[in-house]
């Protein structure tokens, strides 16, 4: 069950846009399942119109404006719980029970041993998504006049919903991994502007791929400024030469406004100081990268030349194959309980993918989902408190290889047994899921490998026999990939036989072998 939080101003406009048909037309039986007793004691569950949510607005507005209690930032508080589409519906008299006890864990009621405040909990349908969910709306004012506290509710409301899973027997998410998912409308303001995904989505890829291939930090920067879209640093207070924080945006078209995001904000493995846990530092690095930085931010060329000005030795090719062979062949010997190696595994890996995308896919394809799905276990709620930097082998050289496969060289075999040895580290990280009896990322993971990268692997040649062979399943994946096509739809190129520069790519769908790692 996931709980999403918003505040604001309006209880009323919140309330009428609950019982309204929404931007879609997606809310079709929009009725009240739980609220605060006064407010239940008038309104039963008949459906909800304009005129009834105006009505309960003022309702759950009367402490506040009968006391005159304001409160910064907004009084309004709005948390969704919604499940995944595939473990079905709830009734409203379970999703009754489960908002009661959400609200008590969460201090809102006379549990807490306060004043309560008033709230009511309304279903209106599934979501876009196919989603079953709630939505809680509640005044931040108690009855008496005090005011309910938001300190770190967003933690609170997460750790309630892990308990509140176990209880009703829903499907439970991790406590350990947590993904940044999209704020509400961004889908909708990337239709409008259309292009392919929310841009939080593309930049969070593109971070991903060329601080995976960077070496330093200036040569991060140099590297995401060829991708084409922009960065600016953020400097400390008072200084020029201390920077702490990026922003990044996509290029937009003259005239168009283009919108940033922090790095912490793609991801919570982006920030900056994450990102520098895996690079080489040096007082000359560091001088460089704020030379970089400073022609980033005025728009200027570029300060040096690093290696992502230049093909890589094409013999590096099975060197980083080997060394991401030598990589899973280590995790077998790390415990699942590893949190912070396995996110930093799963870091690299997806750095890989989305090297590899960002060189050769136009649009978002398998790729980009591969990236997408394996970055998930790369974002821990709670993080080591010293960063984990990679020892020994690793899939950074994977990265840098799959950064320049634009620039030349067709390199297909190298790309068939580089994709082998990255299904099989993709594999590890499905079993570390699996044996920490998180089925849900595990099944993810799975997916994408049945349905993204066959297409991959069936536009590879054959890997050559004599390539060495560490993962058996993962192996058999491959080979699935390739041995039973369904002749009456043959699988189409996903990746071209020549890589040239992606603006003159053309792909095409095709692909119905399912290479499966979950044997």
């Amino acid at each position: 069950m996931i709980p999403n939080i918003t505040k604001g101003e309006r209880m009323s406009g919140l309330l009428v846009y609950l019982a309204g048909p929404g931007r879609a037309n997606e809310h079709t039986d929009p009725h009240l399942v739980a609220g605060s007793g006064p407010i239940m004691a008038w309104h039963n569950d008949d459906q909800l119109n304009r005129d009834a949510a105006v009505a309960i607005a003022h309702q759950l507005d009367q402490a506040k404006n009968v006391l005159g209690v304001e409160v910064k930032g907004g009084h309004v508080w709005h948390c969704s719980l919604s499940l995944r589409a595939e473990e079905g519906d709830l009734t409203d008299q379970k999703w009754a029970e489960i908002a009661n006890d959400f609200m008590d864990e969460m201090g809102f009621t006379e549990a807490s041993g306060k004043a309560p405040v008033a709230w009511v909990a309304i279903r209106h349908g599934h979501s876009k998504a196919g989603n079953d969910h709630i939505h809680v709306a509640a005044s931040m004012v108690r009855e008496d006049g005090t005011k309910w506290s938001s300190h770190l509710d967003y933690k609170r409301a997460q750790e309630t919903a892990r308990a509140l899973e176990k209880k009703y027997g829903l499907e439970e998410l991790s406590p350990v991994y947590a993904q940044r998912g999209l704020r509400p409308g961004e889908r909708e303001a990337s239709e409008r502007r259309g292009v392919e995904e929310p841009e939080r989505r593309s930049l969070a890829r593109k971070v991903r791929a060329c601080a995976t291939a960077a070496t330093d930090e200036a040569e991060f920067v140099r590297r995401f400024r060829r991708t084409g879209a922009m960065i600016k640093p953020r400097y400390a207070a008072g200084r020029d030469d201390v920077i702490v924080g990026y922003s990044v945006a996509e290029r937009t078209p003259k005239g168009v406004r283009p919108v940033w995001f922090g790095g912490g904000h793609l991801a919570k493995d982006l920030t900056l100081p994450r990102l520098r846990g895996a690079w080489e530092d040096s007082p000359e690095q560091a001088t460089a990268a704020v030379a970089e930085w400073g022609a980033a931010a005025r728009g200027r060329r570029p300060v040096g030349v690093g290696a992502e000005a230049h093909e890589p030795d094409p013999q590096l090719w099975a060197h980083y194959s080997d060394e991401v062979a030598r990589l899973r062949e280590t995790l077998r010997a790390v415990p699942v309980e590893d949190h912070g190696t396995w996110a930093q595994v799963a870091r690299e890996t997806s750095g890989a993918f989305a090297a590899w995308s960002t060189a050769t896919e136009p649009t978002p394809g398998p790729l980009a989902a591969a990236a997408d799905e394996l970055s998930k276990t790369a974002q821990l709620r709670r993080y080591p408190t010293r960063p984990v930097r990679t020892v020994g082998p690793s899939a950074r050289g994977a990265s840098l290889m799959l950064m320049a496969a634009t620039m030349g060289g067709t390199g297909t075999a190298a790309e068939a047994i580089m994709l082998r040895q990255l299904l099989n580290v993709a594999k590890a990280v499905h079993d570390m899921h699996k044996a920490s009896n998180d089925l849900r990322r595990a099944r993810q993971i799975s997916d994408v490998v049945k349905y993204q990268l066959a297409q991959v692997a069936a536009a590879l040649p054959a890997v050559p026999p004599t390539t060495p062979v560490l993962d058996r399943e993962a192996a058999e994946a491959v080979r699935a990939s390739t041995a039973g096509q369904d002749p009456a739809r043959p699988a189409g190129p996903v990746l071209p036989p020549t890589y040239e520069h992606a603006k003159n790519h053309v792909t095409s769908r095709g692909g119905t072998a399912r290479p499966d790692i979950e044997r």
